[in-house]
């Protein structure tokens, strides 16, 4: 791709690289449960799947009316995590086509993920299954004033991505694309200036609708695709 526009590619984690969300949700329900408070898979991917750790619980013990203290929620975090790691390591939890894709961009520009998982959880399964060489930048958790929908993770990966670009020519938000799975992680990337494309692993494509390109397998996410989006 001699004359690509393309300058980098961020990808969101959970519901992206890793089939992980209904995991994910098991381990909130769990924890959640522990402190009588019940959470429904169809309220969960409804309400707070856009959500890292820390405002998942805070929002869900909200909407229970129960206040929730720091030192609470940060057990909770703790605890599914523990819960959460156990059932990362396994090889079936990357979605079918992610290595390809990975591999494909790699070779080609940057590749970096942005998301609402913790930088543990992430670079485990990135080891397992031996793709940490194929992501130059992580942006995790708790790395951000701010957590999606906000744009603050796409704006950190961007800035840690720049040094990483050809010619040393500083990245320009626009020539990137980001890759999601939900209507927060999209908002996210708009808000800080990147082209989009969803992946219909965790929503229909009429709740996506904000796109610039809806794709049903990362195997359609080719090259040229991501090209075509950027200016």
């Amino acid at each position: 791709m001699p004359t690509s526009r393309l300058a980098a590619v961020v990808f969101d984690f959970d519901g992206v690289i890793a089939d992980s969300e209904p995991i994910h949700f098991t381990a909130f329900r769990d924890v959640l449960a522990s402190i009588d408070i019940a959470l429904s898979e169809a309220d969960y991917f409804e309400r707070y799947l856009g959500y890292d750790d820390d405002g998942a619980f805070r929002a869900v013990s909200a909407d229970r009316g129960r206040t929730l203290g720091d030192a609470e929620i940060a057990r909770l975090i703790a605890r599914k995590g523990e819960v959460l790691l156990d059932q990362l390591s396994e090889p079936h939890v990357l979605f079918p086509g992610a290595r390809a894709c990975l591999e494909r961009f790699a070779a080609v520009v940057p590749v970096a993920i942005a998301s609402g998982a913790r930088r543990e959880e992430i670079e485990l399964v990135l080891r397992a299954n031996d793709l940490t060489k194929l992501v130059a930048v992580i942006v995790g958790a708790g790395e951000t004033p701010r957590s999606k929908p906000a744009p603050d993770p796409y704006v950190r990966a961007t800035q840690l991505l720049t040094p990483l670009a050809r010619h040393n020519v500083s990245i320009a938000p626009s020539a990137c694309v980001a890759v999601e799975d939900s209507r927060w992680g999209l908002a996210s990337a708009r808000a800080a200036g990147l082209r989009t494309v969803a992946l219909t692993t965790s929503y229909e494509r009429s709740l996506l609708g904000d796109a610039d390109v809806v794709v049903d397998s990362l195997d359609e996410l080719t090259l040229s695709m991501a090209d075509a989006l950027v200016v």
